[in-house]
């Protein structure tokens, strides 16, 4: 480092937040270059010191803050306080970027003990959750550290007071005592496994990937914020564009009409009026995810043949320039899920088209690639443009952006570097289709497509076979749930899978009985209503 090159320096000192090797680097000026280095001797400083206030015996102590970069995650800055005359100290971490423009959810599952060693960002929006001994540390001061340090933190904080409980409530000190010793075993790795989840509405946490981790061990969600929690951050509520037509409708409330849907003579119209056409697009106001300003939200409604139709999606805030785009399908809850298999031999098959809903999940063991439900939303592209999505994702989480050799910066080990360098290599052959491999999308919803090259006739590197879900996944998807009969008074009511003119009606017992039962009370209930018998228009609100 003895012939530093004078212009490489400043190229560094151009922001204030560089990895450690890099601010370091900065400093090792030969020391032959004496002017040089008196010139960027107050720039180039790695940390700076500013004399504060102790809390603790109101004396001065002495503040350290260091403006760094996490190799796989943003900037942040590092705080610590200490006080020579009462030796207190105190360490925090402050997000140093913007809030992102969604909230995030990390999830891993800890098999082994070197899991422990993880890198954890934990903002002080973020809540910590060990989920299988239901501990929450909620919201407070930023860290840095690892999943043993967390858990070690959540352990200190515990025992603290023990003593004390013990001697004047001797029943709370055995609960928190039975905690603590769970805990403890879990923080050593004697109890494996367990699962831990970290989630911040700024979007700005974060838990370290491995290029090893299969089986849904770690997963990452994103989802919108809502109003309140785009409060607690400070970005205030939305608030109403002005001068909007309004639209009235079935349950009373007022929404923004859509530009193409014309109004009737009393100036109001009801969306339940309007056909939705194929290949339209249509305009509805919605508050942004990122800023909560009124954006826009664009819907076109396409066919997909040989499937069925879907809903592209896109959000556009002119505010903040939140961008986003979905996909949703339409249709009704199919009795099964479905498994596709695809066959990539040659380039042609990179070209055809694929739908991944937010429900599926996609593998490709060759490649080492499994995207978890959620992770990555609905998608609607090419074999090639998901699998180049997939990449760019990856990389943008572990190396900084301006990263071009994707070196993973100060924090990567040599044995991770390799990992992700093998992963990434093989990704590019298989985008460049320089290599065979299989991909299988599992939805339990069926709501995913690959386009067949051969239909109406069966696609030979295309296979589908649909399973039984679980009640386990019903329960997740909400369909356990779903009120689809209806009773007595004409209000529907909870039917589980499986019962008589069920929410699927496939192969129910007494089926047909049923459904005459229910068109008899529907008929009953319209007449009532033509007729003006019902009670004071309660049944009208429910037909």
């Amino acid at each position: 480092m003895a012939d530093y090159d004078r212009g490489e320096q400043r190229e560094i000192r151009e922001s204030p937040f560089q990895t450690l090797s890099k601010q370091v680097a900065g400093l090792n000026v030969s020391s032959a270059d004496k002017a040089s280095q008196e010139e960027v001797e107050d720039e180039a400083k790695v940390m700076d010191v500013i004399e504060s206030l102790c809390i603790n015996c109101e004396e001065n102590g002495e503040t350290r803050l260091l403006l760094t970069k996490i190799p796989y995650f943003r900037e942040i800055i590092l705080m610590s306080f200490s006080c020579p005359h009462c030796h207190f100290s105190n360490t925090d971490i402050q997000s140093a970027g913007q809030i992102q423009e969604r909230g995030a959810k990390y999830s891993l599952k800890v098999t082994e003990f070197e899991d422990m060693e993880r890198q954890i960002v934990k903002s002080d929006t973020a809540v910590f959750r060990l989920e299988d001994l239901d501990i929450e540390m909620p919201p407070g001061h930023g860290q840095l550290s690892n999943i043993e340090g967390i858990l070690l933190e959540i352990l200190k904080d515990l025992e603290s007071g023990q003593r004390e409980r013990k001697r004047e409530d001797p029943e709370v000190w055995e609960k928190v005592d039975a905690v603590v010793q769970s805990l403890l075993k879990i923080s050593l790795g004697q109890t494996l496994p367990f699962t831990i989840t970290l989630d911040d509405p700024s979007g700005n946490s974060w838990i370290e990937p491995s290029s090893t981790d299969r089986d849904a061990r770690y997963q990452k969600s994103e989802y919108p914020r809502t109003a309140a929690q785009n409060a607690s951050l400070g970005l205030g509520e939305a608030e109403e564009a002005p001068d909007q037509p309004k639209t009235q409708t079935s349950n009373g409330a007022t929404a923004h009409v859509i530009p193409q849907i014309p109004t009737g003579t009393d100036g109001t119209t009801t969306l339940e009026d309007v056909d939705i056409l194929a290949g339209q697009t249509y305009s509805l106001p919605t508050p942004c995810p990122g800023c909560t300003r009124p954006a826009h939200l664009n819907l076109q409604l396409l066919n997909i043949p040989y499937f069925k139709e879907v809903i592209v999606s896109a959000v556009m805030c002119m505010e903040c320039n939140y961008r986003s785009s979905d996909v949703k399908t339409g249709g009704e809850v199919p009795a099964k899920g479905k498994k596709i298999y695809l066959q990539v031999r040659e380039q042609e098959d990179l070209r055809r088209d694929i739908l991944k809903s937010e429900s599926c999940c996609l593998t490709i063991p060759e490649v080492g690639v499994e995207v978890q439900p959620g992770t990555m939303g609905g998608r609607f592209t090419t074999v090639e443009g998901l699998l180049t999505q997939i990449r760019d994702d990856l990389k943008s989480t572990l190396f900084d952006v301006d990263d071009e050799e994707a070196k993973g910066g100060d924090s990567m080990t040599a044995e991770k570097k390799e990992g992700w360098d093998r992963f990434f290599k093989t990704i590019e052959k298989a985008i460049k289709g320089e290599m065979e491999y299989t991909i299988l999308l599992e939805d339990p919803l069926a709501n995913s497509y690959v386009q067949s090259l051969t239909a109406p006739d069966p696609d030979p590197r295309i296979r589908e076979e649909e399973y039984q879900r679980s009640e386990e996944c019903d329960e997740d998807l909400g369909i356990s749930d779903m009120r689809t009969r209806m009773g007595e008074g004409g209000l529907y009511e909870r039917e589980k899978i499986g019962e008589s003119g069920g929410a699927f009606g496939e192969g129910a017992e007494g089926e047909q009985e049923n459904d005459e039962l229910e068109r008899a009370e529907a008929a009953e209930l319209i007449k009532q209503a033509t007729a003006g018998k019902s009670d004071s228009g309660s049944s009208e609100s429910t037909l």
